[in-house]
């Protein structure tokens, strides 16, 4: 079995932490509920905690959510380990979905909460943080990749009927 490349364990290592640095920062820099501007009349940083999933869902149960991501970010990172998606494209998406599903998941072992930051202002929408974008982004690539994609760009292994046509 081929080993699985490195990189996309360092791309998730660093995703993770410039997660956890940013959530660090806004938690040791703003105040709880108070916000700072960061891009003016599009996003500021505002400082949150969210117990429960997009939008607050499930709020009650952060432990539940807790375990899902536990559980999330092991079959993500089997699927990178057996190469689920062989293209280095769709190993990239399960990385982002891997990165988020961790960034979310320290702070819900290790604070009983998310910490949130980005609040868009020119529409409503929830808070969110670094994770949450990998998660969404990952998400949506994965989505597309899978539906457009893999059958172009993945290797196609013939089933052993088909090679026993060919050798004839």
């Amino acid at each position: 079995m081929e080993e699985p490349p490195m990189i996309y364990a360092l791309i998730a290592a660093v995703l993770v932490a410039v997660d956890q640095l940013v959530k660090y920062l806004v938690m040791t820099r703003i105040p709880l509920g108070e916000h700072v501007p960061f891009i003016p009349y599009i996003l500021d940083l505002t400082y949150v905690t969210n117990t429960g999933a997009a939008f607050s869902i499930f709020s009650e149960h952060t432990w539940a959510l807790a375990l899902v991501s536990l559980v999330m970010s092991v079959l993500l990172a089997l699927a990178l380990w057996k190469g689920l998606f062989k293209h280095p494209l769709g190993k990239l998406t399960l990385t982002l979905l891997l990165a988020g599903a961790v960034g979310n998941l320290i702070d819900r072992a290790f604070r009983g909460f998310v910490v949130d930051m980005f609040n868009v202002l020119f529409m409503h929408f929830a808070v969110f943080n670094v994770a949450d974008i990998c998660v969404v982004v990952g998400g949506i690539a994965a989505g597309l990749y899978y539906m457009f994609l893999m059958d172009k760009l993945e290797p196609r292994e013939e089933a052993p009927h088909e090679q026993a046509d060919a050798d004839r």
